[in-house]
């Protein structure tokens, strides 16, 4: 059985910004907030500094290598390039990143909140919790540091007084989670102005977290 082939250059580039333009119309990150990438090579193709997605071209996105040498100077990359490769360190395992803005996460992030288990579906970050990591000037090497220990065990954290970010296997499976983890931002944030959450304990998320082992498995298969 002959392997399978990899993606051309040409079509991730695509992909980033379809992922990208799906994530700003969906209302995820408003304006020309967030950021999309992928690994590629050694490296990584990522969205365009201060572009608007409905503005940005395939040959916009930038490739970063993994050192984070940009060798094309036609095009900047987001100012966040720093947490993305970071993240792509603490979890070889993944491929796809989408930072956003996302109401919702950002409102609790700006409140220093992580999002605990108050329902079960915060397992599908792959923990008992969604964390918020501290917060760091963006664009800087301890903002990528705090993101990295944020995900090394889990698939999305809130960024403190910033926002959200979301990893997966592919470019799709990240924008899902991104758009996930807003919902349960704002049933948390609803479930907080009736008083305090009743949260399930470790040995039920435990549990739970061994049955998303095949969450989803259908929808992936062929």
């Amino acid at each position: 059985m002959s392997k399978a082939r990899r993606p051309s250059e040409k079509s991730l580039r695509k992909a980033v910004l379809d992922t990208a333009l799906a994530m700003s119309r969906s209302g995820l990150s408003p304006g020309r907030s967030g950021n999309v990438s992928c690994r590629f090579e050694d490296g990584m193709l990522i969205t365009p500094s201060g572009k608007r997605y409905d503005e940005t071209d395939v040959e916009d996105i930038v490739f970063v290598s993994s050192d984070g040498s940009v060798h094309d100077r036609r095009q900047t990359p987001s100012t966040e390039w720093h947490f993305h490769l970071a993240a792509y360190r603490a979890r070889p395992d993944r491929f796809a990143v989408v930072h956003t803005h996302s109401m919702h996460a950002t409102v609790l992030a700006c409140a220093h909140r992580a999002i605990p288990a108050f329902h079960y579906m915060v397992g599908v970050a792959g923990g008992i919790d969604i964390p918020c990591v501290p917060y760091a000037t963006f664009g800087t090497e301890e903002l990528a540091r705090h993101v990295a220990t944020g995900l090394k065990e889990r698939d999305a954290c809130l960024m403190a007084n910033h926002g959200q970010i979301a990893l997966g296997a592919t470019l799709d499976q990240a924008l899902e989670l991104a758009a996930e983890v807003e919902v349960l931002a704002e049933q948390y944030y609803k479930v907080l102005t009736l008083g305090p959450a009743n949260v399930l304990n470790d040995d039920e998320m435990a549990m739970l977290l061994d049955k998303f082992k095949t969450y989803g498995r259908n929808a992936a298969t062929d």
